[in-house]
């Protein structure tokens, strides 16, 4: 594929990634809050959901599951997503709630102090996977979403680039866990580390009961 054609395919997919946008605009919803999160997995840090409002002219190609890109193009998304939103915002959700009422529920509690945190007047969310009567505002949950909206792609993007910044500032914290690397998951690294060194205050015991 040539750059054109990937300029092509890039516009093409933009505006298939905005079809629930647009249905929702068409009917008036002025304020759409795309929702996702990263990091149910990892042993360590927290779970971290993002809340994206997009302006209705929105169009930068390339947004897509933060999954599917590169470190290098999801620094480069995240600094125009957060320049272009409307508003957005970040929940967080450390390992000792995490612990006691299960990642399912922490990772709605992120979601729904996302939505908080982005402090705009949202008419509609669109959240990957989850229902969210948690906070407060009509929505439609979207199985793999952030391979189908814009909202929820640009959320994961902004989700994903603070959790690693958070883990990679962790990692001078708790050395020896190679937590810059592998971002909490279960690496040999990490592994390694926890053999070595023990479990931190920001482990999630619940999810290390095998060790």
């Amino acid at each position: 594929m040539n750059k054109a054609e990937r300029e092509a395919y890039l516009a093409e997919k933009l505006q298939e990634m905005l079809r629930y946008e647009r249905e929702l605009w068409a009917k008036g919803v002025g304020h759409i809050g795309g929702v996702d999160e990263v990091g149910r997995g990892p042993l360590a840090g927290p779970v971290c959901a993002a809340c994206v409002v997009l302006p209705q002219d929105f169009d930068v190609p390339g947004v897509n599951d933060s999954k599917k890109l590169s470190e290098k193009k999801r620094n480069e998304l995240y600094s125009v997503i957060v320049e272009r939103a409307l508003a957005y915002g970040i929940g967080l959700v450390g390992p000792g709630r995490i612990d006691e009422v299960n990642i399912l529920n922490a990772t709605k509690e992120a979601m729904a102090a996302a939505v908080r945190n982005a402090h705009f007047q949202i008419g509609h969310l669109l959240v990957d996977a989850l229902k969210l009567p948690e906070a407060g505002v009509p929505g439609t949950a979207i199985v793999k979403g952030d391979e189908k909206s814009v909202s929820i792609a640009a959320a994961s993007i902004v989700a994903k680039v603070t959790r690693d910044r958070i883990m990679i500032e962790l990692d001078s914290v708790y050395p020896g866990y190679g937590f810059a690397a592998n971002k909490g998951y279960g690496t040999a690294e990490h592994y390694a580390g926890l053999r070595a060194r023990g479990v931190t205050p920001i482990h999630r015991r619940s999810f290390l009961k095998n060790l």
